[in-house]
């Protein structure tokens, strides 16, 4: 089973010119739309003919008929992986110590833009772990990571990073940093946190059978696209910091 531990080491080169896998991305946009919905209305003239009356059909696969449903046909979830279980899981960690950095904003600095931008990411990235709690629970998994089994050792004191995730020495050091040098640190830290989200979007994207269902499919391109241009915000703001 795959797991997204311990690649937060990977060169950030492979995520920012990432094209192949994203192109992949766009091609299976056709198949989730095509795909994700197995149950849709029939055109309005043959509702029209019987309007008391619902018709269901279930689109055919290319070349294929149409099935006409009974009118008690109820959607229903696609097939998921484990890896989009996992995935949800661990961005919903990965999401919550991004919304705890924004936290130390308000008493940290008086930078009008990072405080602007603070609230950007709090409010996005706390919206996206009630969405990703709810896939979870809607298909009866935990919303979160169980703690990795390793014989011999007691991992119970032991931070459980995703990828680009700051590691506690680096969160101490932001939470005793003021002013300019606040700034600095909260920047460069997550433009690291926000590489890390692209390489756990590339890595469920690498994974056969992963990111079809159209949810995760559309939340992860989102995020990607999101993540990417508030890198590009931060890369900018970092260079004109005193």
């Amino acid at each position: 089973m795959k797991s997204f531990y311990f690649k937060g080491q990977r060169k950030l080169q492979s995520v920012m010119g990432g094209g192949a896998w994203r192109s992949r991305l766009v091609a299976a946009t056709t198949l989730a739309g095509l795909f994700s919905l197995p149950v849709c209305a029939r055109q309005a003239d043959q509702q029209q003919a019987d309007p008391g009356t619902p018709v269901v059909v279930q689109p055919g696969a290319p070349g294929q008929p149409t099935r006409t449903l009974p009118p008690s046909t109820r959607a229903t979830l696609p097939p998921r992986s484990s890896a989009d279980v996992q995935f949800m899981q661990g961005m919903i960690m990965h999401h919550a110590q991004a919304v705890e950095m924004t936290a130390l904003i308000a008493s940290h600095t008086e930078n009008k833009a990072l405080r602007l931008l603070g609230a950007r990411i709090s409010h996005s990235q706390s919206e996206e772990i009630r969405f990703m709690k709810r896939w979870l629970e809607t298909r009866g998994e935990p919303t979160s990571l169980p703690m990795p089994e390793m014989p011999g050792m007691d991992m119970s004191n032991q931070p459980m990073l995703m990828p680009g995730m700051l590691t506690p020495k680096q969160m101490e050091a932001l939470k005793k940093a003021k002013g300019a040098e606040f700034d600095q640190l909260f920047l460069a830290g997550m433009i690291q946190h926000h590489n890390g989200a692209l390489i756990m979007v590339k890595d469920l994207f690498d994974t056969a059978g992963s990111g079809q269902d159209a949810e995760v499919f559309n939340f992860t391109t989102d995020v990607d696209s999101g993540q990417r241009a508030e890198i590009r915000i931060m890369q900018t703001m970092l260079r004109i910091v005193p």
